[in-house]
């Protein structure tokens, strides 16, 4: 695996979900501390940066009122708009502050729905670096990050899907997901396996 051709991919780790106090982190924390997500993700990042892979943050973003999405959202996104997450400008719209982006790092802006690619420039900013492989971690594991795992896989990317990166909410969906889902959209790894990949070992 070619560090210079590689980019991890993060997806919401934003306050809302990752921190106490946050709109929906009471909902996501069992699995997060399960699976260790946010360790193994500071992990990943580090090692990851220093090997010469890319970086790239995919927050998740709306205004006050909501105006981007349906006067009648339903489903994951009803649940968004009822628990007042993610507003621009609010700290549980910031990305969680042990993976503060770094200089060299890129933040997709743009992202209003499920999967990262969908309304954002993500795909141009892979192609124009020389992209070919994304490993994928954030929340959640069977919504925003399955999205856009199945459509990295369409478009052609060599995906990875980072197992103990990821949370959502319920141990039985979590396992689900990774067992049944991810195997047929991606290269499901654990965060240890990837890094040793990506060093050549």
């Amino acid at each position: 695996m070619d560090p210079k051709s590689t980019a991890v991919v993060l997806i919401e780790y934003q306050n809302d979900f990752t921190t106490e106090g946050g709109t929906l982190h009471a909902a996501v924390k069992p699995v997060m501390e399960q699976t260790n997500m946010l360790a193994n993700t500071v992990e990943t990042v580090k090692q990851a940066r220093a090997a010469g892979a890319t970086i790239v943050y995919a927050p998740i973003t709306f205004t006050e009122d909501y105006h981007e999405l349906s006067p009648s959202p339903y489903g994951i996104l009803k649940g968004v708009v009822d628990s007042k997450s993610f507003r621009k400008g609010s700290w549980g719209a910031e990305i969680v502050e042990i993976l503060k982006p770094a200089a060299q790092d890129i933040v997709v802006e743009g992202k209003r729905g499920l999967c990262g690619f969908a309304t954002t420039n993500l795909d141009f900013i892979l192609r124009s670096r020389g992209i070919s492989t994304i490993a994928l971690g954030g929340f959640l594991t069977n919504c925003c990050v399955e999205s856009t795992m199945r459509t990295g896989y369409e478009k052609g990317y060599d995906v990875i899907t980072l197992t103990d990166c990821t949370a959502t909410l319920s141990e039985e969906e979590q396992r689900l997901a990774v067992e049944k889902n991810y195997p047929m959209f991606s290269k499901p790894m654990k965060h240890a396996d990837f890094l040793a990949a990506l060093a050549g070992a």
